[in-house]
């Protein structure tokens, strides 16, 4: 019997934390570069990648933003790319996929629902900030919705019905689940499903293994084979839901846009750091870490060649 392959994916930046939380938090087209090549050598097959405003740190969905870093990463990596089309709660949905449409990647991320997505109890660990912009975003979340309508949905699958691109389907919660599902009914997206099930967000499902089964459950009632799993735990949950994860049959999702941490009150120095963990986790249980081509072929990608980057 074949050894089962655990994909790691590893989201290198993100719109979750500002530059003010942690100096290893990479910014720069460059410094997202090398954070994902490092990350690929340490063993993640799948890189989820946002882009920043270079002086900032402030969220940049503007594909302009994306185009230094895929080319580097491309030429130095067989690595698969994954581009956002969260982007941030506080841009448009044709803000949001403007970079997977234009550059057609092997995966996109898709988030399957509006949510209230609470970032502001961040404020009562961080009070010192370095850009204008951090603690209005933080703070705006009180307030704010994070808006993925069965309009916003389907427009992003539509607009990139014709790449060829597959996707990370981001469920914060049960109910995402069922959203799928309903566009699967409707043919809209095609299996096999990449689900990624998101845990300890404030205003998603709880980080509780009773959740982590839950999801787990449901999407094989509603899905069957014709899906494959993984998840990713916000925060200190990460690693601990990673291995829960890997020992159900899932894959696992680290990273500094879910988590800066590496311990209790240890900042991760860097992606691969926490890749090296999750490797570390998922080879204990006597499991083997996928290679790009690896996960091409679970996930049946079109291939890196077949991009427009």
């Amino acid at each position: 019997m074949a050894q089962r392959k655990v994909i790691i994916t590893c989201a290198v930046t993100g719109a979750i934390h500002t530059p003010s939380m942690s100096p290893h938090l990479p910014v720069t087209a460059q410094q997202i570069a090398e954070a994902a090549i490092g990350a690929a050598e340490a063993g993640a097959a799948i890189v989820h990648l946002h882009a920043r405003d270079p002086e900032t740190g402030k969220p940049d969905q503007s594909p302009e933003a994306f185009a230094p870093f895929l080319k580097v990463i491309k030429q130095r990596s067989n690595c698969v790319i994954n581009i956002t089309t969260g982007g941030a709660p506080t841009m448009t949905v044709e803000e949001r996929v403007r970079p997977a449409a234009t550059f057609k990647p092997e995966v996109a991320s898709l988030n399957m629902g509006s949510m209230n997505f609470g970032l502001h109890p961040m404020l009562n660990r961080f009070k010192e900030f370095k850009h204008d912009w951090e603690r209005p975003y933080l703070e705006g979340s009180r307030d704010r919705i994070f808006k993925n309508t069965f309009a916003d949905i389907e427009y992003i699958l539509t607009t990139c019905a014709e790449n060829g691109t597959r996707f990370e389907i981001e469920c914060y919660d049960i109910g995402h689940l069922y959203t799928l599902a309903h566009f699967v009914d409707r043919g809209v997206i095609k299996p096999p499903l990449f689900v990624q099930s998101v845990f300890g967000i404030l205003g998603g499902i709880g980080p509780h293994p009773e959740d982590v089964a839950h999801m787990k459950r449901t999407a094989d009632r509603l899905f069957g084979d014709q899906y494959r799993w993984s998840v990713l735990g916000a925060g200190r949950n990460q690693l601990p839901i990673a291995a829960m994860a890997a020992a159900m049959g899932g894959n696992v999702r680290v990273g500094l846009e879910d988590s800066l941490w590496i311990g209790p009150g240890r900042l991760a120095e860097s992606n691969a750091q926490q890749v090296k963990l999750a490797r570390q986790i998922i080879e204990g249980l006597g499991l083997e870490v996928a290679t790009p081509d690896d996960a091409r072929e679970i996930l049946q990608l079109k291939g890196g060649d077949r991009v427009n980057f």
